[in-house]
């Protein structure tokens, strides 16, 4: 079973912005390659930080408003939240040990 989050508009404030743990959020698309490349390590990463960081999957095409709000224009995109604020963005398909350093604050 995954520990990844599937986001909606209806669960992103309480999975998101009130979460008391860092929260990665992955803007995505079914059709999209290289969201598709970084997913098992986006998978791995969830496993691996299960408790410390929680990973969120965002579906661009059913969460548009969402996407809009936070000026996704590219994707994959992933943005960092801690206490409720987006600190940090990072943009295009990274390897793993790139996302790692990236949850690493």
């Amino acid at each position: 079973m995954s520990v990844e989050v599937t986001l909606t508009s209806a669960n992103f404030q309480e999975e998101v912005l009130e979460s008391p743990i860092p929260v990665i959020v992955d803007f995505w698309a079914e059709w999209c390659m290289p969201c598709k490349m970084i997913a098992p390590a986006l998978a791995q990463i969830a496993e691996t930080y299960r408790g410390k960081v929680k990973v969120g999957k965002l579906n661009v095409d059913d969460e548009g408003d969402i996407a809009s709000q936070y000026g996704i224009i590219s994707i994959p995109t992933l943005l960092y939240f801690k206490d409720g604020q987006m600190i940090k963005q990072k943009v295009g398909a990274v390897p793993k040990h790139e996302i790692e350093n990236f949850i690493k604050v």
